[in-house]
């Protein structure tokens, strides 16, 4: 596990299960969110230059989200820590998660925050997970049948991602 992308839908846990990953194997950590989003929710030129130059380093653990992106990072990866987690548990939550953000005002990335009048837009991730739930677990089945390369490991309930991360156990020292 040197190169890993964590897939789900938005609030299915990517963000933890990376952070997790991370720690645990000694990966350095790219947040896609934080490279795509600039300042007004504006997308950064230099994403895609970005996501080349990390990816292709020997380590890395990133999110697998952005279409811009094609199958850059899948081609690239060795491991995907698939987050195929029911609905409900997912819609719980985004909402928890953007209730939250909405009223700490804590800012994401560069200088953006979550505000009230955002869940009305279509691609609030309330909205997002709602509607794309099905749609992402067909295009993550795809993607892994595209790219038989992969260690996929796929995890269908929060306690099983739960167990999962618990099981990872700190890098070895390399000599």
């Amino acid at each position: 596990m040197e190169r890993v992308l964590v897939a789900g839908i938005s609030g299915s846990g990517k963000t933890t299960m990376a952070r997790a990953v991370a720690e645990r194997c000694g990966l350095p950590r790219y947040e896609l969110d934080a490279l795509h989003h600039g300042p007004g929710w504006v997308k950064r030129p230099e994403f895609e230059a970005e996501v080349e130059e990390f990816s292709r380093g020997p380590r890395w653990v990133t999110e697998a989200q952005y279409s811009s992106l094609g199958d850059l990072l899948w081609s690239r990866a060795d491991t995907v820590i698939w987050l195929d987690l029911p609905r409900r548990t997912v819609m719980a939550r985004v909402v928890r998660r953007s209730l939250w953000r909405a009223l700490t005002r804590r800012e994401l990335w560069n200088g953006n925050r979550e505000r009230w009048r955002d869940w009305l837009g279509p691609e609030h991730p309330i909205r997002w997970a709602w509607s794309g739930h099905a749609r992402k677990r067909l295009s993550v089945a795809e993607r892994v049948r595209r790219h038989p390369h992969l260690t996929v490991v796929r995890l269908r309930t929060a306690g099983e991602a739960a167990a999962w991360r618990r099981s990872l156990r700190p890098p070895v020292p390399r000599d």
